[in-house]
This record gives structure tokens, C-alpha cells and sequence, in this order.
């Protein structure tokens, strides 16, 4: 069991904060239910991070228009997060401070990513600040969380997965609550903000 001062965000840690994006929230082109809920535990925590002068990590689809991942190429999604797009701004309740890092992924149209780490430099950035521990939240569990999840995981970071700033798709019913298990399974903690704060 992992005492709730285990959790306390301290040197070593970042938050990574997962494609909060306005097409992902209610009214976007693939809304995530509830998507907004994560919200608010976001805000909270990232509050917590911009006072300890913690690093903060924003990770957003950053798509071309002809992106891989559309209907129209053959892929699973509509149109979405197309760069530049209203779509593709951070939903505008998120108060992400200006020191924010933000990470792009899938920008080319040939080549897509779930994961934060995918074809990014998140990984470099997280060593050379010293992060061990990285705490995340964001849309949706089932595929760019979870994603971005088992890669830190095998990059070799600590992970605590906040549950309560994180909401799944379900494409097929049940699939947010097996991408926690997967998660936990790969060896992150997974607690809700909201408690172990």
C-alpha cells in the first residue's frame, strides 16, 4: 500500500497533462464522455506543480489535415485536432501556467501516436530536468493515457496514474476500466487526486 506522503508531489516529479484538447470535450469532433470532468482535478494538481516550481508537461494531438488516423485515409477517427484548429487548442477552463511544457505528436500525416513519448522529445526533456516520477492525468485512459502510461513505464519512471483526471472513450464497453488494469498491471500507482492530495 503506498502511504498518501508517497504521493506527495516533490523534486523528481512532473505532471503530464494528456491531450486536453477542445475536440475531445463535449461539442468537439470525438468527444470523450465526461471528458470535461478532468478538468477541475487537473487545475488542482497542476496548481500544486506550478507552486513547488515542478515541471508541468502538455501533451496535444497536432494534426495535419490528411492525418493517417481519419476516416478518409482509412483510419479509426473523424477528423480531429487538425493543427492550428479551435479543435485542437487546450480546452479553455485548463489553467495551464505559462511555464507549461507543450509536447505536439502525430504532426506528420503518415505517422500517428497514442503516447506522449512517440516520436516526441518528451523523453529527453523529462531526463534532463531530473524527473524520475511522473504523475498523469488527461483523455482518454483507453488510448493516449494508457499509451503514454506503459511507455513511461518502460522508459523506467515511476507512474502515478490519477484517476480521477481521466476519462475513456469506450469504443467497446469496459475498455477504460481495462486499460487501468493494464496500467497497474505494468506497474503504476493509481490513486485519485482528490484523496491523496
Amino acid at each position: 500500500m503506498t502511504s498518501r506522503d508517497d504521493l506527495t508531489p516533490r523534486a523528481g516529479d512532473a505532471l503530464v497533462v494528456v491531450d486536453v484538447q477542445n475536440d475531445f470535450l463535449p461539442g468537439g469532433a470525438l468527444p470523450v464522455p465526461r471528458g470535461a470532468d478532468v478538468v477541475p482535478p487537473l487545475n488542482a494538481v497542476m496548481a500544486v506543480f506550478e507552486e513547488r516550481t515542478l515541471p508541468i508537461i502538455a501533451s496535444r494531438d497536432w494534426h495535419p489535415a490528411n492525418h493517417c488516423s481519419f476516416r478518409a485515409r482509412g483510419g479509426p477517427w473523424p477528423p480531429h485536432c487538425i493543427a492550428g484548429t479551435r479543435g485542437a487548442s487546450f480546452a479553455p477552463e485548463l489553467r495551464l501556467p505559462a511555464t507549461a511544457n507543450v509536447i505536439s505528436k502525430a504532426i506528420t500525416p503518415d505517422s500517428d501516436a497514442y503516447s506522449a513519448f512517440a516520436g516526441t522529445d518528451l523523453d529527453g526533456r523529462l531526463r534532463r530536468a531530473g524527473v524520475t516520477r511522473l504523475f498523469v492525468g488527461g483523455l482518454a485512459t483507453d488510448y493516449c493515457v494508457l499509451n503514454t502510461v506503459l511507455d513511461a513505464r518502460r522508459a523506467g519512471y515511476h507512474v502515478v496514474l490519477l484517476l480521477d483526471a481521466i476519462r475513456s472513450v469506450d469504443v467497446h464497453p469496459g475498455d477504460g476500466d481495462t486499460a487501468i488494469a493494464e496500467m497497474r498491471q505494468a506497474g503504476a500507482v493509481a490513486t485519485a487526486w482528490m484523496q491523496a492530495a
